[in-house]
């Protein structure tokens, strides 16, 4: 009987084996390609990315507060609604585990800080995916003509703003978080003789920055065909 198992799952083993050496032998070669970068700067929507004239700016608050992801965002959303005054800011993000709206007003905190004025902040709690607090906001929204910017990570805002398209939005622009790059200098090392040579940045940086970005575009694909096959964008 062991045997007979052995020999019914020992086919599939190998061509599960043969398929994950395949997809890694590929995950490493594109490590040293600008692919993944171009995949990752394509779900950022950058050519939508305008910040003047807006009337509702849409922070999306990732994991929350403290979390790097929170703070880069609140970063953004500051920024954006210092350029725009008038701006009605919507946060979104679920209710802590017991009902709380504390990590919430714990991102508010960080707009107020920076001169932010509270009233302008409203609070979207009820939501649990992106889809649903795309249709939260919308019914906080008379008109869906306004201008409306959302601030998210690069790669969750192909599908941030199409859900907000799906529940009738018209102008939407993008704010994509992304992260400042490494000044070339501090990569720089010094040679015996005293001259500054350039690190190899394909292997001391990129590589691995762009392994992380296959990882996240992968991800935010499977994500994308989820929400696509339940219309959600």
């Amino acid at each position: 009987m062991k045997k007979k198992l052995i020999q019914v799952f020992k086919k599939p083993l190998k061509i599960s084996l043969r398929l994950f050496g395949v997809f890694a032998i590929l995950f490493v070669l594109l490590s040293f390609t600008d692919l993944p970068y171009y995949a990752y700067h394509s779900l950022g929507l950058t050519k939508i990315h305008n910040t003047e004239n807006i009337k509702h700016i849409v922070v999306l608050g990732g994991d929350g507060m403290p979390s790097p992801s929170g703070l880069i965002r609140s970063y953004f959303g500051i920024k954006a609604a210092k350029e725009n005054p008038e701006a009605k800011i919507y946060i979104a993000l679920p209710r802590n585990e017991d009902g709380s709206l504390r990590q919430l007003e714990m991102l508010a905190k960080e707009f107020t800080d920076k001169g932010i004025d509270r009233s302008k902040i409203i609070f979207e709690a009820e939501g649990h995916n992106t889809y649903s607090q795309a249709v939260n906001i919308e019914n906080l929204i008379r008109s869906k003509n306004e201008r409306m910017l959302v601030v998210t990570a690069p790669e969750h805002m192909y599908r941030a703003v199409g859900c907000f398209k799906k529940v009738g939005f018209k102008e939407i622009n993008s704010l994509p978080t992304f992260e400042i790059p490494s000044d070339e200098e501090t990569l720089e090392k010094k040679d015996k003789k005293g001259k500054k040579e350039s690190e190899n940045l394909s292997l001391r940086y990129n590589m691995w920055s762009y392994m992380i970005y296959e990882i996240k575009v992968l991800r935010e694909y499977c994500a994308i065909s989820y929400y696509w096959l339940k219309g959600w964008i």
